[in-house]
């Protein structure tokens, strides 16, 4: 079984930064690619940056520029910097990992962490 922690989240001010993490931890796995989606009150979930084992990344258009995603294969670990936060970013995020497991490959999530950017 593989699990994902993410850590990171809270409240900043408009302009402001921060830095969300997510680590997967487990045995006998792989992974293919790790992302982060995030949720707003009353809106469906969407992608907001992806980036694949071969570190190829894809962002939303709202979040190109601000905000940049990183990973550290050795460490299973997926960052998301965000820069020059605005109140539309106010969100439950979520972290995402396409998982190889022996021949299946399954999407795992967590548990989500709350962004909060005051005006």
């Amino acid at each position: 079984q593989v699990q994902l922690v993410e850590s990171g989240g809270g409240l900043v001010q408009a302009g402001g930064s921060l830095r969300l993490s997510c680590v997967a931890s487990g045995s006998g796995f792989s992974i293919n690619a790790m992302g982060w989606y995030r949720q707003a009150p009353g809106k469906q979930r969407e992608l907001v940056a992806r980036i694949t084992s071969g570190t190829s990344t894809n962002y939303a258009d709202s979040v190109k520029g601000r905000f940049t995603i990183s990973m550290d294969n050795a460490k299973n670990t997926v960052y998301l910097q965000m820069n020059s936060l605005k109140p539309e970013d106010t969100a439950v995020y979520y972290c995402n990992a396409v998982i190889r497991l022996r021949t299946i490959i399954t999407d795992y999530w967590g548990q989500g962490t709350q962004v909060t950017v005051s005006s």
